[in-house]
């Protein structure tokens, strides 16, 4: 593809007529459940201005942790906008952490994964002392990349990848490396279909059927190359959802992601 027709394939806001107001939706539904939950908001793992965790908790002791990383193309929207993804794992006695990171061009991607580790590395650390609990990682679009990074460090247990990008060479023959400037370096490095480590960790690669025809194979390759390497996953496409609608099923207690997050939060992908 040329880069005008490559930039149309990746350009998930403009194949989905309402994803602006699917976004504020979401605001509106996060700010009410940030002013519900306001003991543990606006943690800071690290120096940056957007270095920073919102925690909510279930009320069980050692509950499971789910960690949702936002999705924008690593240069667009923030945790709060995605504070209501919290909702469905609540319902069933698991906490949830949102986690910020510093936006394109601001920092590189190298730069952004690095402030993703560090995060993990701070939740981890709140729990010293207790007994280790299920830590599984989870992200949207831009999100479900860093996720899928994060399924080779020590910090994580299990992994929810939703409409992620999992080769980034791609990403920069789009309009989207503008911002990104992604090296030939970084290319190789960050792209978790490359360097998908063996190991018993679990987990879970979703997209939608009504995904750009590029998501979805994103998604498909990667899920692919996860079990080449003899790894546990689960992959599947949701029927009647796009890049956007897909996240419903994360806030509804009886949808889909819910239920694939309390899976691999008790017991991983078998």
């Amino acid at each position: 593809m040329d880069r005008e027709t490559l930039s149309r394939a990746y350009d998930n806001s403009g194949a989905v007529a309402d994803s602006a107001e699917r976004l504020a939706g979401w605001r509106d539904r996060s700010a009410r459940l940030r002013a519900r939950h306001p003991r543990e908001l606006d943690l800071a793992y690290g120096p940056a201005e957007r270095n920073r965790v919102d925690l909510f908790r279930c009320g069980a002791v050692d509950a499971p942790l789910f960690v949702f990383i936002h999705g924008g193309y690593w240069m667009r929207n923030s945790r709060q906008d995605f504070a209501c993804m919290a909702e469905g794992p609540l319902a069933h006695g698991i906490d949830v952490a949102l986690m910020g990171y510093t936006l394109a061009p601001e920092a590189g991607l190298t730069e952004i994964a690095a402030e993703i580790r560090a995060g993990l590395r701070f939740l981890r650390g709140r729990e010293e002392g207790r007994a280790h609990r299920r830590l599984v990682v989870s992200g949207w679009s831009a999100g479900g990349h860093l996720a899928a990074l994060a399924m080779g460090w020590p910090d994580v247990d299990a992994g929810l990848a939703i409409s992620g990008v999992f080769d980034l060479e791609p990403i920069r023959g789009t309009s989207l490396d503008d911002r990104l400037h992604l090296t030939e370096e970084e290319v190789d490095a960050l792209s978790p279909i490359r360097h998908v480590p063996r190991l018993d960790t679990s987990l879970a690669i979703v997209c939608g059927a009504n995904e750009l025809p590029e998501l979805r194979r994103q998604s498909s390759d990667y899920a692919d190359a996860w079990r080449r390497h003899g790894n546990a996953s689960i992959f599947t496409e949701l029927r009647d959802h796009d890049h956007f609608s897909i996240l419903d099923e994360l806030i509804r207690p009886d949808g889909t992601l819910t239920a694939l997050a309390l899976q691999l939060a008790r017991a991983g992908a078998r």
